[in-house]
């Protein structure tokens, strides 16, 4: 198997396949910069347009675009507060307090060599362990996907800050919101109130763009002469390569946040957003100085944005060896193999070894790509927004949402929805509740309320099947350890600072 992978190196490295890349990945960068669109949406556009071309200039377009697109959604994440993509809302913790202190040229460098970073290890990961590591997702049923959703929830208690009433109150809103819509095992309406728009539940894109957008866009307007005349020397930018040296302490971050989000990957269902969140989750908890994080820790944007490139690859090894898109964006690429008339599955390996090697050469090729286009490209090009007049970025940013939250489904109603979700957000921030919550109780609340519900109609209504296996107990272990360890941690500290005292 592994000699069709060298064998399939030469096809790879043709000029229209290898540019394809390039394009891909620009492409993939600006649609990732501006809110309201994704890497789902770019390549769902993308593929009735790919009927005519070869194989491998499709799939190295796909490629190029989720590689690119999953680093760009840092850009606005760092320089605006306003996640370009889902993805990128752990970005927002650190990197934007990074560029309000001037250094939002380095969060941006060490967001595109963390990218890059993470998806090489991921397009390693794609390349050497799709067949074995295909068969670890067959351990995961319903009840051991419950409990990783709920071990993601409870990671929650990292992400409180000072109020832990608060950021639980901004949790369930977001479990709250995210049973709007269509019951999934019955196919009843819940909450909807009427509206036909709600069936298919809230779209994430449409709550991050209201949560995090729309107040950071208020507070531009609200102050324009505060914030007018922010140059790009004021960002700290710098050629990469000097910047390099700096990073060089975050390997044990790359490696830890790199297995998370393979791991995440793999995991049917889970996506970006929860292994950037875990990874940063646990990347705080290891650091010598936490209680700086959140206020501009470079290895806080370096662990979010490793993690969730680690995702791309590694989501179509379950993908492309058992046809269970890990994500939406594997998903799409599963219609975009179809289209060309190749079958996701183990005969794929068989059938089509030059064609299955070759897209994860792109992959590989694109991650190496981001450092050498995004650095350039988004450094010295997007950091320039900040020299823009702040009501005019401002109006800028307003019509960009509106656009690209129309076009999510072609209807005003999403727009009301996201100017509504804008005004929670704007509240919240006002009265200081964290908005990460809200998002982490959203993607995490319907994935854990469904894998339950079939969980216990597969153990005829019997609780026990919840702790029914070796994978779900050291999960449910893992669980109790991420809620108690920090209150005994605070416990044993306690005596100790008195006996210094």
């Amino acid at each position: 198997m592994y000699s069709d992978l060298l064998h399939a190196l030469p096809e790879v490295f043709g000029l229209t396949n290898f540019f394809a890349v390039i394009i891909g990945v620009v492409a993939g960068i600006v649609v990732g910069a501006m809110p309201g669109l994704s890497a789902t949406m770019a390549i769902s556009v993308l593929v009735p347009f790919t009927f005519g071309l070869e194989p491998l200039v499709a799939l190295g377009l796909m490629a190029g675009i989720y590689n690119g697109a999953m680093y760009g959604g840092a850009i606005p994440a760092v320089l605006l507060r306003i996640p370009g993509t889902p993805a990128a809302v752990a970005t927002t913790f650190d990197g934007y307090p990074m560029a309000q202190k001037g250094q939002g040229g380095f969060a941006l460098q060490v967001a595109v060599v963390s990218s890059s970073i993470g998806g090489i290890a991921s397009a390693f990961a794609l390349m050497l362990l799709a067949p074995p590591l295909s068969k670890v997702t067959l351990l995961f049923g319903p009840s051991e996907v419950f409990w990783v959703a709920v071990f993601g929830l409870a990671s929650i208690i990292f992400l409180l800050g000072g109020n832990p009433i608060k950021g639980l109150i901004s949790a369930c809103f977001g479990v709250f919101v995210s049973v709007i819509g269509s019951d999934p095992i019955y196919g009843n309406d819940r909450f909807t109130f009427g509206q036909l728009e709600l069936l298919d539940g809230i779209n994430m894109v449409i709550l991050l763009v209201g949560l995090y957008a729309l107040p950071p866009v208020i507070d531009l307007l609200e102050t324009p002469l505060k914030t007018d005349g922010i140059g790009k020397s004021q960002l700290g930018t710098e050629p990469i390569w000097k910047t390099l040296p700096r990073m060089k302490h975050f390997w044990k971050t790359w490696l830890r946040s790199s297995f998370i989000g393979i791991w995440i990957g793999i995991l049917p269902g889970a996506g970006g957003s929860m292994a950037a969140f875990m990874s940063y989750n646990e990347a705080r908890r290891a650091s010598k100085n936490p209680e700086a994080w959140g206020e501009g820790e470079p290895e806080g944007v370096a662990a979010a944005e490793t993690a969730n490139n680690a995702d791309t690859a590694s989501a179509l090894i379950p993908a492309l060896t058992l046809g269970i898109p890990g994500t939406a964006v594997a998903a799409v690429m599963l219609g975009g193999l179809l289209v060309h008339g190749l079958q996701p599955g183990p005969m794929l390996f068989r059938d089509n070894p030059d064609i299955v090697f070759g897209f994860m050469w792109q992959f590989l090729f694109g991650a190496i790509l981001l450092v050498l286009l995004g650095g350039s490209l988004a450094t010295n090009s997007f950091a320039r927004l900040l020299n823009l007049p702040r009501p005019l970025l401002g109006s800028i940013i307003i019509v960009l949402m509106l656009i690209g939250v129309y076009s999510i489904h072609g209807r005003m109603f999403d727009v009301y929805m996201m100017l509504g979700f804008g005004a929670v957000g704007w509240v919240m921030d006002k009265l200081k509740f964290p908005l990460p919550p809200v998002v982490l109780g959203l993607i995490l609340g319907g994935f854990a309320e469904e894998n339950l519900r079939l969980a216990l109609r597969i153990g005829r209504g019997d609780w026990m099947v919840l702790f029914s296996n070796v994978t779900s107990l050291v999960i449910v272990a893992l669980t109790v350890a991420v809620i108690v360890g920090p209150i005994l941690k605070k416990k044993f500290a306690r005596p100790k600072t008195q006996d210094a005292t």
